[in-house]
């Protein structure tokens, strides 16, 4: 099985402090470094968790407030530093670009790499990225400014094909690719073998999904649906509901009715206000409406 999982960067909130560094997270799937948001700090996050900034593929910002941004010129900068040569393709919304050219213009005047921006659909449930293992869409939050929620997703794998019906009915290796796909092997006297007999169906594909800011939006439920990790904003106690709804945020116990909503595996609590220096009243309050929830921390492995 493919490596497929997600290391904890940063899961505070806008108010910085020493207990929490600012959103970001890296998706490492199949050794490839998907990062969503890039606040303060995150590079140093990145050396102090030892992971290889070279293998950094594209960056992925849910919206343009600074503790999910502010992070992006010192990162590009160290980038080039370190003589990156591939392309850096950044997923955001359109107003970014402008913003970012400025300070890259100011700050790196011998970028040697190109920054290619792709623009977010605020309003709708789009896939914006593709490899051959692994497919990325986007989706509306509900924040104070467009927002959107990520979708990190496995494609279907290949049926297993069983290595006792391969010597049994002595398979062409021509063939073996065919069956995998879901072909029926036909004998050189005409049998046909089904194929439910020569395979065993593939693990299913691992999905996880990045809600991170938003309020209470059961719209999101259908994108998220059985996921095997939701990472879903918490930012106030339901003692603060109503600062909540203020702030286009959610409670703790609002992000758990979303995850037992849409049947999820896991849900992770993050983006953690800077009242809190304890947040055990956080988890007591999802966990009572979805017991398989975890705090984030900094360096937290999510493994899919």
């Amino acid at each position: 099985m493919t490596r497929f999982d997600v290391k904890i960067l940063g899961c505070g909130s806008a108010m910085p402090t020493t207990l929490h560094n600012p959103s970001s997270q890296l998706v490492n799937a199949n050794e490839k470094l998907f990062m969503i948001d890039c606040g303060e700090g995150t590079q140093l996050q990145m050396r102090k968790f030892k992971t290889r900034i070279s293998k950094l593929h594209s960056i992925f910002i849910s919206h343009i407030h600074g503790d999910h941004i502010l992070g992006l010129p010192g990162l590009i900068s160290t980038l080039n530093i370190l003589g990156r040569k591939m392309d850096l393709n950044i997923y955001a919304h359109k107003e970014i670009e402008p913003l970012l050219l400025s300070a890259l213009d100011f700050f790196c005047p011998h970028l040697v790499f190109q920054v290619h921006f792709f623009p977010l659909n605020a309003d709708a449930f789009e896939q914006i990225y593709e490899n051959k293992s692994l497919r990325v869409c986007s989706f509306p939050l509900k924040h104070r400014i467009p927002t959107c929620g990520f979708l990190f997703e496995e494609k279907e794998s290949l049926r297993h094909i069983k290595r006792e019906m391969i010597d049994f009915y002595q398979i062409p290796i021509k063939q073996i690719k065919e069956i995998k796909s879901g072909a029926d092997f036909v004998t050189p006297d005409g049998r046909v073998i089904p194929n439910e007999i020569l395979t065993s169906p593939a693990k299913p594909p691992r999905r996880y999904a990045y809600c991170s800011d938003t309020a209470y939006c059961p719209d999101i439920i259908p994108y998220i649906e059985g996921v095997d990790a939701l990472y879903h904003e918490a930012t106030f106690a339901e003692s603060e509901a109503i600062r909540a709804q203020q702030t286009f945020h959610s409670t703790a116990r609002q992000a758990a009715k979303i995850a037992k909503a849409a049947n999820v595996k896991k849900l992770i609590l993050g983006h953690f206000s800077s009242r809190y220096t304890e947040l055990d009243d956080l988890l007591r309050e999802a966990q009572s409406v979805f017991p398989d929830t975890l705090l984030a921390y900094e360096g937290m492995d999510i493994v899919l």
